[in-house]
């Protein structure tokens, strides 16, 4: 089949109408299926030909007749407007038309578009035109070629085309994967399109253009103010109307026979094969192919590559199958089911559906059970989890059923991606009690780890996996898991003692079994609890993972290990390694089926990216982070935690207290406890910022006890340096000493980089609230050397900025310092921190010449901002208010709000937050 793009029509409209072969007659046969796009190439081609100032001719058939439109050669003026004039619509008088054209022996254009509706009396004059076809004609026609008279002849029997007429066929086929994803981001935006949301729109709509672009407006429809889509919405949002009406009409004008074998392929939801689909069709789907020939030749359905036979667009079958009668419906599914079942491999998801549907309820059950366990072992978890949740959701699932399910409910959800239902329907199995205790103890153990990783329930998932233990301890090796997994410091608030306890009791029970699977998940938990506090012989236990296991339950332990010691890593500051462990535990996930894995890892990269300032498109990157984790907030952290970091440093206060803390992630039961310190720091500078001190040491003071009953001293690292800094400002010098020694204690035999830097930091502070400007630079340049080290620039600057100050205080060199400063705003711009870039400004500003050595007199900047105005405006648009943006800049409320009213009659503003999408949008 050729393919031919709009581009190559285009070639072929210049050759036949300015080319060496102008004044040969040409035809070009466009033909496609319905909804690719024949009327929008029939129109360019038109628009085409009247900007070569060429007549044409448009005729379109309909059910109701046709309409011809007559285009004139345009004239100097229509030129100038963009467009040839249309002759509004006449009646069908094609040679009337034609006439004066034929009789001039100009060049002209003839666009006949859907000749599969035209009646004879108008195929018989365009077979008459083309017989004898004027030398500069140029002719153009599309046609659908299922709807057809004549299979495979556009103008019915009788037509020739003569040797003087060159003759070309365009086929329009579907659109491929990365056109669609296109058409669906252009129509919904790139961030509220998951990859799978855009798979499954190619899928259904068969990539016909206008079927994705009619799914495109419901979603669209369906969806305001939502963040993203699901592949759940695009199901909720139905069959697009003018698709349903066009499978439904084509259905209903088949006869008995063809429509059986339709309603058949309904059923089946799938391209099988001819003897699938009469079997399923039945004794009234006709004998031997008659049926089927005909439902081919009607365009309801299509034959593929492969020889089999499913609707002429996937989707299509959905409206066909709402019409089907449900007894006959039921019947059709008890044949489809019947007919798999023959099938090697068994395809056991479809088969499971068609024996639910068919009403055999131990079947299907037991479809359900073997469709699981099939998905599971092919990775596909989330594909087992939606089969088993609507199977378990249902009351009367017999309880010996649903001991069998829940397990593997309960084991695909830890691997996949969480449901919010799949927490439902396990708590309502735990409190069956005709269940055995074993298998509650299977069934808690995964939903302790479901409640720990992806709901972010840490207490809630510690205490029922402490209970799983107990329910366990007929199954020692899964009682072994519970155990390594109570020792992870992560997900909970337990102190780490606690955790230590279990770890060394998981050892045991891991090297009393035996077993590989139990004895390769403590390992890779133990690794996990190293890295996470800074243990040195955290990197011994990552060398004995077994890396090249050939055991797929092993191998997803190993990359569970690897990405938890790659988080713990980011924490401590070893920027480096975690990047090699989690490429490592990223690839291992991917061929072990780990989803959950796999999505904490771009978790864990976003902070990377954060902390080593490659911040260039990590906003929009993070925003689709935690829209896609919608239902796995323990997920989203970690994109909440880098988009409050990023509106700090850009001075979008409101949008950084929402990330922080507006959605109250901070005060769950215990889990993420370094996101919630690495929060607390940023609302604690914010609140310095406003010199609400009070506000600052409450927040420190909670944080700080937080960190100190759970005994993870690491975990302070982004806190220490801003809540010693908010007590000491509070005139609190013995707490902040305080603080400053328990920090140091706790980071005794830790390797722990970021923790070092922050503690020099917090010495640094604390010299300088002493008045000793010469040791705090030096404290604050450790700490920016351990920073540059990492590497961590954003913090570096902070360190150096902090240097600069206690030196310029001191009377170093004030001209080095400043030129050191001019440095770090340099690259905080580059970094798009506007708002610490224009405090270090303001500070610089201080130590510029004074007024005496300035030139004298104001420039002048007319309808231009001035520099401290566009400063001004561009803090304005993040949204501080003129007391915040006065504390940054160092000038009086009043002086802002003149440069603020100013900036805005400038740019004819009408809002702050438009300054500096307005100063955008105006030439320099």
């Amino acid at each position: 089949m050729d393919t031919w793009s709009d581009e190559a029509a285009g070639r072929w409209l210049e050759r036949v109408l300015t080319g060496p072969s102008a004044d040969e007659a040409a035809l070009l046969l466009v033909e496609g299926p319905a909804g690719t796009g024949k009327t929008r190439l029939a129109t360019r081609l038109a628009d085409g030909a009247a900007a070569r100032s060429v007549r044409s001719v448009i005729v379109s058939f309909s059910s109701s007749g046709a309409t011809v439109v007559c285009r004139p050669r345009p004239t100097t003026a229509d030129r100038s407007a963009g467009s040839a004039p249309r002759q509004p619509p006449g009646p069908a008088d094609l040679p009337g038309a034609l006439a004066p054209l034929l009789e001039r022996g100009e060049r002209f254009l003839l666009v006949a578009e859907d000749v599969h509706r035209a009646d004879l009396p108008a195929l018989e004059l365009l077979r008459g035109l083309l017989d004898r076809p004027p030398d500069r004609l140029a002719a153009v026609v599309t046609y659908r070629p299922e709807e057809l008279r004549e299979p495979g002849l556009a103008l019915g029997r009788g037509a020739h085309f003569p040797a003087s007429l060159a003759v070309l066929r365009l086929r329009l086929g579907p659109l491929d994967a990365q056109r669609v994803r296109e058409l669906v981001e252009e129509g919904l935006g790139p961030s509220r399109c998951p990859s799978d949301l855009v798979t499954r729109v190619q899928e259904r709509s068969g990539g016909v253009p206008q079927v994705v672009a009619d799914l495109v407006r419901l979603l669209r429809e369906s969806g305001d103010g939502r963040e993203r889509f699901s592949v759940r919405d695009l199901e909720a949002a139905g069959v697009p109307p003018r698709l349903a009406e066009l499978a439904l009409g084509r259905t209903a004008a088949l006869t008995e026979r063809a429509r059986h074998v339709a309603w058949a392929a309904a059923v089946l939801d799938e391209p099988v094969e001819a003897d699938e689909l009469s079997a399923v069709a039945g004794p009234d789907g006709g004998e031997g192919t008659q049926g089927l020939v005909e439902a081919v030749r009607a365009g309801v359905l299509r034959e593929d590559a492969e020889g089999r036979y499913g609707f002429f667009v996937p989707l299509a079958a959905t409206a066909v199958y709402g019409q089907v009668p449900g007894p006959v419906r039921r019947e059709m599914h008890r044949r489809a089911a019947t007919a798999l079942g023959r099938r090697h491999p068994v395809p056991w998801v479809p088969l499971a559906r068609h024996r639910r549907h068919g009403g055999q309820t131990k079947a299907w059950l037991r479809a359900v059970e073997r469709a699981a366990l099939q998905c599971a072992a092919d990775g596909e978890h989330q594909a087992a989890i939606d089969i088993l949740e609507r199977a378990l959701s249902r009351p009367t699932v017999p309880p010996d059923a649903r001991a069998r399910l829940a397990p593997l409910l309960a084991h695909s959800a830890v691997l996949g991606l969480r449901s919010d239902q799949t927490v439902t329907v396990l708590r309502q199995i735990l409190d069956e009690q005709s269940l055995p205790a074993a298998v509650r103890g299977q069934i808690r153990l995964d939903l302790g780890l479901l409640l720990c990783n992806q709901a972010v329930a840490g207490m809630q998932g510690w205490l029922e996996l402490q209970q799983a233990v107990e329910e366990l301890e007929e199954r020692p090796l899964m009682a072994a898991r519970a155990m390594a997994a109570l020792a992870m410091p992560l997900l909970s608030t337990v102190p780490l003692e606690r955790n230590l306890y279990w770890l060394e009791r998981a050892e045991k029970a891991g090297a009393d079994s035996g077993d590989e699977e139990a004895g390769t998940a403590v390992a890779a938990n133990r690794a996990g609890t190293l890295m996470y506090i800074g243990d040195p012989a955290a990197w011994q236990v990552l060398e004995q993972l077994p890396r090249e296991t050939e055991d797929a339950a092993c191998r997803q332990h190993v990359a569970r290990g690897l990405c938890n010691a790659a988080d713990g890593a980011l924490w401590l500051g070893q920027l480096g390694p975690a990047r090699g462990l989690l490429a490592e535990g990223v690839e291992l996930a991917a061929r072990s089926g780990a989803a959950y894995v796999e999505q904490g890892a771009r978790g864990t990269s976003l902070l990377l990216d954060w902390a080593e300032g490659d911040w260039s498109e990590l906003t929009g990157r993070a925003r689709a982070f935690v829209a896609e984790a919608d239902t796995m907030p323990g997920q989203g952290v970690d994109g909440r935690t880098v988009l409050g970091l990023m509106a700090i440093s850009r001075g979008e206060w409101q949008q950084a207290t929402a990330w922080l803390a507006g959605d109250g992630s901070r005060e769950t039961d215990g889990s993420a406890v370094p996101h919630v310190a690495a929060a607390s720091g940023a609302l604690i500078r914010m609140a310095l910022v406003r010199d609400d001190v009070e506000t600052a040491v409450a927040e420190a003071s909670m944080a700080w006890d937080r960190i100190r009953d759970k005994g993870v001293w690491v975990w302070a690292a982004e806190l220490a340096p801003w809540a010693v800094d908010a007590t000491l400002r509070a005139g609190r010098r013995d707490t902040a000493q305080g603080m400053i020694d328990e920090f140091e204690a706790g980071l005794d035999g830790r390797q722990a980089p970021a923790s070092s830097a922050a503690l020099n930091w917090c010495h640094a502070l604390l010299a300088e609230a002493d008045g000793d400007p010469r040791t705090a630079a030096e404290r604050y340049r450790r700490a920016a050397l351990e920073y540059a080290g990492m590497p961590r620039p954003y913090a570096t600057v902070l360190a150096t900025e902090g240097a600069a100050r206690c030196q310029l205080a001191s009377g170093t060199d004030a001209a080095a310092v400043v030129a050191e400063l001019t440095s770090c705003v340099e690259q905080l711009t580059e970094l798009g921190a506007v708002w610490d870039a224009a405090r270090l400004r303001a500070e610089l500003r201080a130590h510029q010449p004074s007024d005496e050595q300035r030139p004298r007199g104001r420039p002048s900047y007319g309808d231009r901002l001035s520099p401290r105005e566009q400063e001004v405006a561009d803090l304005a648009a993040t949204g501080l208010t003129n007391r915040e943006i006065a504390a940054t800049l160092h000038l009086s409320p009043r002086t802002v709000e003149q440069h603020v009213s100013r900036a805005r009659r400038k740019l004819e503003s009408q809002s702050r937050q438009n300054l500096s999408r307005t100063r955008a949008q105006r030439p320099e």
